[in-house]
């Protein structure tokens, strides 16, 4: 594994918790450095989810796929971000969504019991994660209180506002599946927001 990887992580951590550098040197042997290439899954569905993963570079998106075929988009995970089926990675059962590579990516992975093994090795992580899974239940209840109540200009401006380096990397029509409208709906909602606002993508 490289540096680089390591230092990418220790400072995701050190942005939410004080670690010492003996601390850190103890969580690195419960993380597996993985490439994933474009179009290559992380999960898929019906798997059990064995890893709750950093990414320390591309871009990963988890969605599920109803009985038509069509792709619904649960999360996108860019640099710095963690992406996982927590539900499944918890609990143990069998996964209902799948995660793949949008671009080629590298990520860390943490398996379950590597997960347990770090927190015994290392207790501050145990406030950590605590920590990263606060924020999970923060964001999901917010995109739900979205979905329901704001309408989709104001969806997307949010996402835009939110997220604006996943927009530039982003198909269209995957960020029309995020936000759960069509792919014309949010062409039409792109050109009259930006015939208002010259700025906006």
């Amino acid at each position: 594994m490289t540096v680089k990887l390591f230092d990418s992580l220790h400072a995701h951590i050190e942005k939410r918790i004080p670690i010492t550098s003996e601390e850190f040197d103890r969580c690195k042997q419960f993380f597996a450095p993985r490439k994933v290439a474009k179009r290559q899954f992380l999960l898929q569905e019906g798997d059990v989810c064995k890893h709750f993963a950093f990414v320390n570079s591309g871009l990963l998106r988890e969605y599920t796929v109803d009985e038509k075929g069509e792709e619904h988009i649960i999360q996108f995970a860019i640099r710095d971000w963690w992406i996982s089926d927590l539900n499944s990675y918890l609990s143990g059962t069998p996964s209902t969504h799948n995660i793949d590579a949008i671009q080629d990516s590298e990520v860390l992975l943490l398996e379950k019991t590597a997960r347990d093994k770090l927190l015994e090795a290392v207790p501050v992580m145990d406030r950590f994660f605590r920590l990263l899974l606060e924020a999970n239940y923060v964001a999901t209840h917010k995109r739900v209180n979205e979905t329901l109540s704001a309408s989709a200009d104001q969806r997307y401006l949010t996402f835009v506002q939110e997220y604006p380096e996943i927009v530039e990397k982003v198909p269209q029509n995957q960020i029309a599946s995020y936000l759960g409208i069509t792919p014309q709906s949010l062409s039409r909602i792109r050109k009259e927001l930006s015939q208002k606002d010259k700025t906006l993508p």
